[in-house]
């Protein structure tokens, strides 16, 4: 849990400091998260980061019954369910300037990390898709989703990325299903990352070892 926590916490406060420089024409730059904006973007990553606060105030399931990777299951993410995730996105994007988004980022983020430091190390959540996961599990999600979005907002945004040491090993472990990486690939962990997430292209001789590996493939959503 200390190690996941400490992953989120980091990772969000990066890009608080990166958001903080922005202008509002920045935030109008289109993503490849596509239709989403950077702002629109943004938006969706702030719901996801705060999302455990109010998962902490509801009562708790008896049971965990998905972890981290179930999470990210593609049957989960129906046509329906994503386009309801991107127009809640933008929807919320239009209801916030810039600094206001921003400063809600870092409000949501910062109530999450307060509200995990309390709760119980056994503690178990129910997700928006009903699902019953121990906290630990849950918050790994949260460090996929502000991570690899944020290699999402850095290539809209020209930057170099700027995805920290500890969300970068959460992630990899997760994508790589605890296994290590084949020597052959010669990836590091952004490379891993990039390439099992789609924001890099395999090539056919890539692809046959990723598939004689196992990798876990994750489909994304909030």
């Amino acid at each position: 849990m200390e190690t996941v926590r400490a992953a989120f916490r980091d990772e969000c406060a990066r890009l608080g400091e990166v958001l903080r420089g922005l202008a509002e024409a920045d935030l109008d730059r289109p993503t490849d998260c596509r239709p989403w904006t950077v702002r629109e973007l943004l938006a969706h990553v702030r719901s996801g980061a705060g999302r455990l606060t109010d998962m902490l105030a509801a009562p708790a399931p008896d049971r965990a019954e998905v972890d981290a990777a179930g999470y990210f299951g593609a049957p989960k993410f129906t046509p329906d369910v994503d386009a309801a995730r991107i127009d809640s996105g933008r929807r919320e994007a239009r209801q916030l300037d810039g600094p206001a988004l921003v400063a809600d980022f870092d409000r949501a983020w910062r109530a999450a990390v307060a509200a995990v430091a309390v709760a119980p190390a056994d503690r178990v959540v129910r997700t928006r898709h009903g699902d019953a996961m121990s906290l630990t599990e849950f918050l790994r999600t949260r460090v996929v989703e502000v991570g690899v979005h944020g290699l999402d907002l850095a290539a809209a945004l020209h930057r170099a990325p700027w995805l920290t040491p500890a969300a970068a090993e959460v992630v990899a472990e997760l994508l790589a299903g605890g296994r290590p990486v084949p020597v052959e690939l010669g990836w590091d962990r952004l490379t891993l990352i990039r390439k099992a997430t789609g924001r890099a292209p395999l090539t056919d001789r890539e692809r046959a070892v990723v598939d004689a590996a196992g990798f876990r493939w994750l489909s994304f959503g909030g």
